[in-house]
């Protein structure tokens, strides 16, 4: 176990990183993030960081006694890890776990710790304010990099079901469908794509724009471009069975009702259309705060 490492990017290299608040909402992060952790052969590091809410919250209330304060913080801190390294063990026990603990708040040390990591994972409460600050999920989301999970409370148990992508028609939208297909494989499970009429506003399928496209053709179109999107994949991915679905509108709704069959729903970062603004937008939240299972966002590079 290895804590306020000198050099954090080394220390998270590649690794999975969760973070840890010693609530319930993490240990179901924790848990999930082990489990995946151990499937792929990587190390896991479970960061907390002191300047939180609760800890600042903390710090004034001992303000006469910053020292004494300060290291209270420190205890309470090494105490959510330690709970948190014995939550990974238990549920994965193979898996190789190490501890990070920063001075920084919880979205700017996880955004940073994104840069070098594996994914980053976190837990988040359904229906309600997510772990970690209620916003730092979503500020991770936004300026992170790489892969951010976010774990419902009791989500981290879904291992049965497809996996469920959405599909926006754009270049950009690929790491996301990357992502799903390595998801399904390594699962061994059926993949659903989710495709909505309205991201069709930006795409184009075989040089022909929207506007040029009848109306009565619409539905046939539709198919024809998520078809076209997946076709490279699923010669990579041959042992994936897919599943295409297409609908008028409201994305966030149907992957909201797609999560609660789901293991695990995956979107792209930056989307256009339907899956526009995705990150800071209300489909982000709804699907942060009420998807049934735990939802993957990508950005690309």
């Amino acid at each position: 176990m290895t804590d306020n490492a000198d050099d954090p990017h080394r220390l998270v290299s590649a690794a999975v990183v969760v973070g840890a608040d010693g609530t319930g909402a993490a240990h179901s992060a924790i848990r999930w993030a082990a489990a995946v952790a151990a499937r792929r052969g990587r190390r896991l590091v479970i960061a907390y960081a002191m300047n939180s809410t609760p800890a600042r919250t903390w710090l004034m209330a001992y303000q006469p006694m910053v020292d004494e304060a300060v290291q209270m913080l420190r205890t309470h801190g090494e105490q959510a890890l330690a709970t948190g390294a014995q939550v990974a063990r238990e549920a994965a026990p193979e898996v190789t776990v190490d501890t990070y603990l920063s001075e920084q708040n919880a979205a700017k040390m996880l955004i940073e710790l994104s840069k070098s990591a594996h994914m980053v994972v976190l837990g988040s409460r359904r229906g309600g304010a997510v772990s970690h600050l209620g916003s730092t999920i979503l500020a991770v989301s936004a300026h992170g990099r790489g892969t951010i999970v976010a774990v419902r409370e009791g989500g981290e148990d879904r291992i049965e079901g497809p996996v469920v992508v959405g599909v926006d028609g754009s270049p950009v939208g690929d790491t996301a469908v990357a992502a799903a297909f390595t998801e399904a494989a390594e699962r061994e499970t059926e993949l659903v794509a989710v495709h909505t009429w309205s991201d069709l506003t930006f795409t184009e399928f075989a040089s022909t724009g929207y506007i040029e496209i009848p109306a009565e053709d619409l539905q046939t179109a539709e198919q024809a471009v998520l078809a076209e999107r997946m076709a490279g994949w699923q010669q990579r991915y041959p042992e994936v069975t897919v599943r295409r679905e297409v609908y008028p509108s409201t994305p966030a709704q149907h992957l909201r009702e797609w999560s609660e069959r789901a293991q695990l729903v995956v979107v792209g970062s930056r989307g256009r259309g339907g899956f526009r603004g995705l990150l800071l937008g209300s489909t982000s939240q709804s699907l942060i705060q009420h998807a049934a299972c735990p939802v993957m966002i990508t950005r690309p590079g």
